[in-house]
């Protein structure tokens, strides 16, 4: 009689396997590793959201290739030793299939180099340094989201249109920082010959546990420069912005460029305190456009979480779903045969269409800038107007990256 029942049972749990359209066999593994903790916490949170609401669509729709995901999140705390210890936990004992996430450029560009030992491919949505998808390419590590090449392009872009004749910037004191700065520099310059730029004794960039941000804004506020390139983001930026607007910077006599002032988590901390008319940065806008893969996923993020998705949402979403892709393009999770298959991979995202660069693995996405605005409807500042930018021309040619992918 007891055979019998572990047998019923057995062909029971069969059929709700099968009717949830997941089949009974080892799960799809992702590990994702995002800043979970400090100042930049909101970041990681705003992912997590994305991938979880992605992993779910997926589950419901049977999983990848029939089999169950399942998600595993590290907190990389924003520094590289970490960053490559959780990563390896990942791997090693975990045993995941695929990698996802970074938010800070110097973990990403300590970590990167680590995929090629690991043999795993990792994908990063957040952190914007150039080196990853330059000369520190490589066959495991791939990029979803914007880098820093393609958003000082459309800053420069913005920048060209603006009285501003001589620029300043205030950024974090790290690669960041120093990458905005000297992309944006390359870009302007070739665009708008006659533009100056401060030499970097009279700039300011400030360490990231910086919380009084006083000094750095005076330094702005007394120097020859009526343009301002501000790359800071997360809670510094929040702060800047903040005690900025207390010392009088936003009084119309210089030029405000925010490179990652429409990330949401940052208009939502700020709301009326972020000041209307600047001209702000995102990789990924939710009203950017209205096609119905971008209506679906606003939706579906708000009604879940009660908040618009900002571009961490956007890039953890965006990247469950290329790896689902991808693994259905291969009909496998093995590394290998996903990574073939993410190169030069093409599908529809809430950004708009991408295609993931074979050559140096770098998406060419979309970009958006516009200018902060009020909406009685709206919680938040919202861009109005937006200038639209198509990823062909933001992105760098291959030959210019750096990038020499070998196989």
């Amino acid at each position: 009689m007891k055979k019998g029942i572990v047998i019923c049972c057995v062909f029971l749990f069969g059929l709700m396997m099968a009717g949830s359209g997941i089949a009974s066999e080892k799960p799809v593994k992702i590990g994702f590793v995002y800043i979970m903790s400090g100042p930049f916490a909101t970041y990681g949170q705003f992912a997590k959201q994305g991938a979880e609401l992605a992993i779910d669509e997926l589950n419901k729709a049977g999983g990848i290739n029939g089999r169950k995901i399942e998600a595993m999140f590290e907190d990389s705390t924003g520094k590289p030793d970490v960053g490559i210890r959780v990563i390896r936990k990942l791997v090693y004992e975990n045993e995941v299939d695929i990698v996802m996430g970074i938010d800070s450029s110097g973990v990403a560009s300590a970590v990167a180099p680590v995929m090629n030992e690991l043999k795993t491919p990792l994908i990063i949505t957040h952190a914007a340094t150039p080196d990853v998808t330059g000369d520190k390419c490589n066959r495991y590590t791939f990029r979803i989201s914007l880098n820093e090449n393609q958003n000082m392009a459309m800053a420069a872009a913005v920048a060209t249109e603006l009285k501003a004749k001589t620029w300043t910037t205030a950024g974090p004191d790290y690669s960041f920082g120093y990458q905005s700065w000297e992309y944006f520099q390359k870009y302007l310059s070739k665009k708008k010959p006659d533009a100056q730029f401060l030499p970097t004794s009279e700039v300011a960039f400030s360490p990231s546990a910086t919380t009084d941000f006083s000094s750095f804004i005076s330094k702005v506020m007394n120097s020859k420069a009526d343009g301002v390139l501000i790359s800071l983001w997360g809670g510094n930026l929040i702060d800047f912005v903040r005690q900025a607007g207390d010392m009088g910077f936003f009084d119309g006599k210089r030029e405000v460029l925010l490179t990652l002032g429409a990330a949401t988590e940052v208009l939502y901390a700020l709301k009326e305190k972020m000041p209307e008319g600047l001209w702000v940065g995102t990789r990924y806008w939710f009203q950017a456009n209205d096609t119905p893969i971008n209506k679906a996923f606003v939706d579906a993020y708000f009604k879940r979480y009660a908040v618009y998705p900002s571009y961490n949402a956007h890039g953890a979403y965006a990247a469950v779903k290329a790896y689902a892709a991808a693994a259905g393009k291969a009909n496998s999770v093995d590394k290998e045969k996903v990574i073939d298959a993410l190169e030069g991979l093409s599908l529809d995202l809430p950004v708009g269409k991408i295609t993931i660069r074979a050559e140096d693995h770098q998406a060419v996405t979309d970009g958006v800038w516009g200018k902060t605005a009020s909406d009685p409807g709206m919680p938040i500042r919202i861009l109005k107007p937006i200038q639209f930018f198509p990823g062909k021309d933001i992105t760098p040619p291959v030959d210019e990256t750096g990038c020499h992918m070998k196989k």
